[in-house]
């Protein structure tokens, strides 16, 4: 009987690194797992079943298939928690703030989702650039059109992905072929919440884009439907750029501030996800402290379209829950490593200097945390999906250069931060399938 569960058990090999806390700073080494010559075991199923000494695992499951990688890191997979499935085709598009960026680039290349063929096309890039890079979780906006989620969520399920997902909400400053009334938006999101919230590994996020686009009575549907489907996400924009929140504030001139609009609605909870949330009052802060919501930093984004820098040390004094992400397309790229490089820049134009172990914990149990699944993603422990990537630090010519001078685990991430890109993800595991490799 041993030796037949040996042969439905597989271990891979490598140096283990995976949070077991937020790090206090650089030296806390109580912070994270660190095994030299490690192994993971996992079943059939892709459930994590023991993480050792790669000795002692052998030796308790001698018959178990093995995958060496060498000295590769072996860690938690990276986790999006925001991006905008429509947009792949409009990364690095020229000359424009927000505003106009929407207006000439993003919302006509939206349009097209809805034509069935399109998405689907779409899913399987968007889909197969995250894997690449070592996201193995995400956290997506589709376009008005539920097609485009549907197809997104179809795509996810057949390779057993993590994802949350849903249908933006929009009836108004926008072109007629990506805006839908409030009446029908509700209807058409109820049938996809029913059909695709909890099946396999897809969640639903409530997603109006942000209170620019959506009318109050907009803005009473996604109370509904948040209120209605409390095991759902609600996913928006908040004070990414100056101009947005002049003219939010303009068309909801009895608010305060622009977070004052979404509290209005109760859209707020520890589910809610605020991308952006650069320039912030006091009182905006304390409200997001207040309902632990969780203020989403898009590094890339900000940077590219000249929005602002992200107040992190200021967020955390203040206890907000935070959590990174790639904002592809207004982010410029699909690599996990290079957002956590621009975010390092975006802290030290503020002086202060984010250290590799805070970085690494972002991408991964950190945003576990954020999303409140910590107990499935973001850590390599038994009992959790392993949703794994391969990490190489001499990918490059000028990163295994600089390796030869490395001495610890902190200087490394640093290093793969730093100087890393797609070609440092070795593999990617989504529930113990090697998905990169296929």
């Amino acid at each position: 009987m041993e030796n037949f569960l040996d042969l439905n058990m597989n271990i891979l090999k490598g140096r283990i690194f995976s949070f077991l806390k937020r790090p206090e700073d650089i030296s806390d080494l109580e912070s994270f797992l660190y095994i030299e010559d490690g192994g993971i075991l996992f079943d059939e199923i892709g459930i994590i079943k023991e993480v050792d000494e790669y000795s002692a695992l052998r030796s308790r499951h001698p018959n178990s298939p093995i995958s060496d990688f060498g000295s590769n890191l072996i860690c938690p997979g990276f986790i999006d928690v925001h991006n905008h499935f429509p947009q792949t085709q409009v990364i690095a598009s020229y000359g424009a703030q927000l505003l106009d960026w929407l207006n000439k680039y993003t919302f006509p290349n939206e349009s097209l989702f809805i034509d069935e063929n399109h998405c689907k096309k779409e899913a399987k890039v968007f889909l197969d650039l995250l894997i690449s890079n070592g996201i193995t979780s995400s956290v997506s906006f589709g376009s008005v059109h539920p097609i485009s989620v549907e197809t997104l969520f179809a795509e996810a399920k057949k390779r057993n992905m993590n994802l949350i997902a849903g249908n933006v909400l929009m009836d108004r400053n926008a072109p007629k072929d990506v805006l839908i009334p409030p009446k029908e938006s509700y209807e058409k999101s109820k049938k996809i919440i029913e059909k695709w919230h909890g099946n396999g590994r897809c969640k639903y996020a409530v997603t109006p884009r942000f209170a620019i686009t959506s009318t109050p009575e907009l803005m009473e549907v996604s109370q509904s439907l948040f209120d209605e489907n409390k095991s759902c996400y609600l996913q928006t924009h908040l004070s990414e750029n100056l101009d947005e929140i002049k003219t939010t504030l303009r068309l909801y001139p009895d608010n305060k501030n622009y977070l004052s609009i979404y509290d209005k609605y109760k859209l707020l909870s520890d589910k809610t996800l605020l991308a952006h949330s650069i320039h912030l009052e006091t009182d905006e802060i304390e409200k997001i402290k207040d309902t632990n919501s969780v203020a989403v930093h898009c590094p890339t984004s900000n940077l590219f379209l000249g929005s602002g820098l992200f107040k992190f040390e200021e967020l955390s004094r203040n206890n907000i829950k935070t959590a990174i992400s790639t904002d592809v397309g207004g982010g410029t790229s699909f690599s996990m490593l290079r957002t956590l490089d621009e975010a390092y820049k975006v802290q030290q134009l503020q002086g202060f200097s984010l250290n590799p172990l805070e970085s690494f914990y972002w991408a991964t149990l950190g945003n576990a945390r954020a999303l409140g699944l910590d107990n499935e993603i973001g850590i390599l422990k038994p009992g959790c999906v392993a949703d794994l990537i391969i990490l190489n630090s001499s990918s490059t010519k000028i990163m295994s250069h600089r390796m030869e001078k490395c001495k610890t685990i902190q200087e490394e991430l640093f290093i793969l931060q730093t100087l890393g890109d797609e070609r440092a993800i070795e593999g990617v595991f989504i529930a113990g399938e090697n998905v990169k490799a296929a």
